[in-house]
């Protein structure tokens, strides 16, 4: 992870094929296309990549679960509960439609504490996310069951884990509907770009009409298409969905070079016996974009994470100091400072962040260390990384 480190000539290939056709909308213009459909080659091959029945793209990875949620009927005053630790646009998606993100502990996978989502679930509860942060993912089994105990709505929020499975299923494609970005920092690329997934063929149909404008795509003239009901603006274009498509066909060179990276990192630091690695519950494969492990307290991970950054270490994050993955930096919506008036039901859903802790999430977070897994790295010089950072973490401990 990321794709654009490698980019070629696939890609370009992809991009001059839609400008020499030039026909960049996804929809439409049928007769001057001459049969170029990048946006539905790369659906197909979605398909075939996450074992899933329906692929609708979107314009980013905050549009797919926006779009995913309004698809399975979420909207104004309904609860989503979510985890402490994601990015920014986990709440700002459910905001969007007016639905109130329930902020709820991680535990040793990083991910959503099943217990804890139990306890937060209200009778506005409407659906539970799980955001498989940093290329792993929350003990799905449990989580699933106490959506069915409860009747909601279970979304996965994969953005950061294509590539990874539980049990033999791609992440992404195991709750009801899944959502994946394809960002410009993600292990496949669009630029810009994200997709919704699910095999409810009605949340399907409901996502291809509510992300252009409530269309409903039947027939070639665009013109004479019905609006079933509202929708708004969430397209990607055929540019994107080329360079998409060119992407998704080297996933498993891009995972091959990601895992053997891992393997060399993880190696060396395995040998220390203070560092601990996150959980991962049984069944799950990591997609390795990420290895994360746990130091033992707080300062010691914040020196280690300094003298990675003097030493040249980069791409490493501790994210209790950061004020876009993690709850305690989250100042502009625990304060709700907004450009627009909120609505008067989300800021009264929103008022237990006003004093609220989060000890457990807390617990991980401060001890965490997140380690990007570059794609570009030569092996040789994975192993001189790995053995630096073993070093920089024993002359801290």
């Amino acid at each position: 992870m990321p794709g654009f480190e490698l980019f070629g000539d696939a890609e370009r290939e992809s991009v001059n094929d839609v400008l020499d056709n030039g026909v960049l909308m996804r929809y439409g213009f049928d007769g001057m296309r001459n049969g170029h459909w990048k946006a539905k080659a790369l659906e197909a091959e979605l398909q075939k990549t996450f074992q899933t029945n329906h692929v609708q793209l979107v314009s980013s990875g905050t549009a797919a679960v926006s779009v995913a949620l309004a698809s399975a009927g979420i909207g104004a005053g309904d609860e989503v509960i979510m985890p402490t630790f994601t990015f920014v646009a986990s709440f700002e998606a459910i905001m969007m439609l007016g639905a109130i993100p329930i902020l709820v502990d991680i535990d040793s996978t990083l991910t959503l504490d099943p217990k804890a989502v139990e306890a937060a679930i209200t009778p506005k509860t409407k659906a539970v996310m799980v955001v498989q942060m940093c290329g792993s993912m929350a003990d799905m089994d449990a989580l699933k069951s106490v959506c069915d105990k409860h009747n909601l709505v279970f979304v996965e929020d994969a953005c950061q884990a294509i590539g990874g499975s539980y049990k033999g299923k791609p992440l992404g494609s195991i709750a009801d509907l899944g959502c994946f970005s394809f960002d410009f920092v993600k292990t496949i690329t669009c630029g810009e770009g994200g997709a919704v997934i699910s095999n409810n063929k009605t949340y399907y149909i409901n996502a291809d009409h509510y992300s252009d404008h409530g269309h409903d795509h039947i027939g070639s003239d665009r013109g004479a298409e019905t609006h079933p009901f509202l929708g708004y603006n969430f397209r990607i274009s055929e540019l994107h969905a080329a360079v998409g498509l060119a992407q998704v066909k080297r996933l498993p060179e891009f995972l091959a070079l990601q895992k053997r990276n891992f393997d060399i990192i993880r190696a060396e630091l395995q040998q220390i016996p203070e560092v601990e690695f996150r959980t991962v519950p049984d069944g799950g494969v990591e997609s390795c974009a990420f290895l994360n492990f746990f130091l033992p307290d707080l300062d010691i991970a914040r020196r280690v994470s300094q003298a990675f950054k003097e030493s040249g270490v980069d791409a490493c994050f501790h994210y209790y100091d950061n004020n876009w993955h993690y709850i305690r930096k989250w100042n502009h919506l625990k304060e709700l400072k907004s450009l627009f008036p909120i609505a008067q039901e989300v800021k009264e859903g929103l008022q237990y962040l006003q004093g609220k802790t989060y000890k457990q999430s807390d617990s991980y977070i401060a001890r965490n260390i997140s380690c990007l897994i570059k794609l570009s790295w030569r092996e040789e010089e994975v192993k001189q990384r790995a053995k630096k950072m073993a070093q920089l973490i024993k002359a801290n401990l």
